[in-house]
């Protein structure tokens, strides 16, 4: 079993917190987005507060940063986006196939409209397919800040990610649109949504004005090929460090001191 963990951390200095959620857990790969702090002091912190062996692989990926406790030379750079908002390794495993992470940090709302998230979308899908090729066509694990809900067109739409809701839809493997297959990722965070599921209704709240306000978002998601679906484990998005909370008393991702995006936390077993 190998458990990872993504938080966009909006820049805030949680190396006390990022320790914790190692610790508790139990993280094999820990990937932040929006991180300003020291990475030399993000593995003192992590090894600190947990079991040791975290190390912090090199990578041409600048903005997106990946730690681990797995062998350092079995995560190895595949691809990395100029601007840093994608990044591609190759995990291998001393026995079985290899597979991709490709960690996203997309273009937010703020600064895109849902027109270019889409092309946007298209393109880092591009991205992925390329590498995949033959040799990881079906082993893939997309996970990251989408800054897109899992029903906006740049998930959804077979031209971009292409992300379903359920495994009998991906287990179908590709669909075909206007004489062109497309594959298909699998999205477990539709079963995230919502106050009737385990944890916070969604990794982001915006409360605004507008009309329509969705309050909770889903951007922070983890999409996997259907050929590693049988190897998802838990999924969760978490609202606690295991020790100190992550939500306001108001029940919100904590602001000022804290993230405005809670960490997912998923598990693979291979």
């Amino acid at each position: 079993m190998i458990s990872f963990l993504f938080w966009n951390v909006a820049k805030k200095p949680l190396q006390e917190q990022l320790g914790r959620l190692a610790a508790n857990f139990q993280v094999d790969v820990l990937m932040l987005a929006e991180s300003g702090m020291d990475p030399e002091e993000i593995v003192s912190v992590l090894n600190a507060q947990g079991q040791g062996g975290y190390s912090f692989p090199f990578s041409e990926g600048k903005k997106i940063r990946l730690f681990t406790r797995l062998p350092e030379s079995s995560v190895t750079d595949q691809f990395n986006d100029p601007l840093g908002g994608l990044t591609i390794r190759q995990i291998r495993r001393p026995k079985g196939p290899s597979f991709l992470l490709a960690v996203v940090h997309f273009p937010s709302k703020m600064v895109w409209h849902p027109e270019d998230q889409l092309g946007g979308a298209t393109a880092l899908t591009r991205d992925i397919v390329t590498v995949e090729g033959k040799r990881w066509r079906d082993r893939t694990v997309l996970v990251g800040d989408l800054n897109m809900n899992p029903f906006d067109p740049g998930v959804v739409s077979a031209h971009a990610l292409h992300a379903v809701m359920t495994k009998d839809l991906a287990e179908r493997g590709t669909r075909e649109v206007r004489g062109t297959e497309y594959p298909f990722f699998y999205n477990p965070m539709w079963g995230c949504f919502g106050d009737l599921t385990d944890g916070p209704p969604g990794t982001f709240y915006l409360g605004t004005s507008k009309p329509v306000n969705y309050f909770w978002n889903i951007y922070d998601q983890v999409l996997v090929r259907p050929g590693l679906m049988a190897a998802l484990g838990k999924v969760a998005i978490l609202d606690t460090d295991g020790v100190e909370p992550l939500l306001t008393a108001a029940g919100l991702p904590g602001r000022g001191g804290g993230s405005d995006h809670l960490p997912l936390f998923f598990q693979l077993d291979l």
